[in-house]
């Protein structure tokens, strides 16, 4: 593992398929650009609409948004980390899957969303993710790939359950990707400081893409595209507008934290 460039998208996804894509090409084709050599997309960042519709056009968002990513990594040779899109299983559910592709166009890893969004926040708005989606069953994988290290999947709720950070770190993590959707409400209170907590408690680099904005009616999300060192550092933060946050993964930086706080050798249970 060498120094190198990573980016978290920060996106406005909607209902509109090829528009969607189209904006992850250009934001992609900038990133790279810009020297980045690994790239995170957001959750939903192929399609961000109604549920209902979402379920029924799973197939076609499945099938385009991953034969786009072929192309992209193909064609800038990076490798990109696919936050979270809608795979269909039954005909009235998906999975929410996250991907790694990497420069040849393959998929490497898959990772299906354990923990689904089913709360009743103060603002009024009722979210009921597992209506559509059909929970993983199995812990998420880390991605081994020397020139780029070790990375853990996740995808947006899961950062509230800090034992699964733990069982990334455990099995070798050393960058957490935590792609997200993250409501507005939450988001604002909630998103930065629990990144920073799974960023310090596992000393690793967390790759946080994000969703921002109004998608439709009623559904807002909080942007803050961030990357964070091992330290809790927020090195890169996109904003409340699409854009990129792209900072510098460093394998020295990463040792010297792990030196001077090697908590993870001192767990106890």
């Amino acid at each position: 593992m060498h120094s190198y460039l990573a980016a978290a998208v920060q996106m406005t996804s909607g209902s509109d398929v090829e528009k969607n894509l189209a904006q992850v090409t250009e934001w992609v084709d900038l990133a790279c650009h810009r020297g980045a050599t690994l790239v995170g997309l957001p959750e939903n960042f192929a399609f961000m609409g109604d549920e209902r519709e979402k379920v029924a056009q799973a197939a076609h968002i499945a099938q385009a948004a991953e034969q786009c990513l072929r192309t992209l990594a193909q064609r800038f040779q990076v490798t990109l980390l696919a936050g979270g899109m809608p795979v269909p299983v039954d005909g009235e559910r998906v999975v929410n899957r996250a991907l790694v592709i990497s420069p040849d166009g393959h998929i490497q890893v898959r990772y299906d969303k354990v923990h689904l969004f089913d709360v009743n926040l103060p603002d009024g708005n009722t979210y009921q993710e597992s209506r559509t989606v059909l929970a993983g069953l199995t812990l998420p994988p880390v991605y081994s790939q020397p020139e780029l290290g070790q990375i853990g999947l996740s995808i947006c709720y899961d950062v509230r359950f800090p034992e699964l950070y733990r069982h990334l770190a455990k099995i070798g993590a050393e960058i957490l990707f935590i792609p997200a959707a993250f409501t507005a409400y939450t988001g604002k209170d909630h998103w930065q400081v629990l990144l920073q907590a799974r960023a310090i408690e596992n000393t690793c680099y967390v790759l946080a893409p994000a969703q921002v904005g109004w998608h439709y009616p009623r559904r807002q999300t909080h942007g803050h595209a961030m990357i964070i060192d091992p330290w809790g550092v927020v090195l890169a933060d996109a904003g409340d507008q699409p854009g990129l946050a792209i900072a510098e993964i460093n394998p020295e930086r990463l040792a010297q934290v792990r030196r001077q706080m090697p908590s993870l050798q001192h767990r106890v249970f």
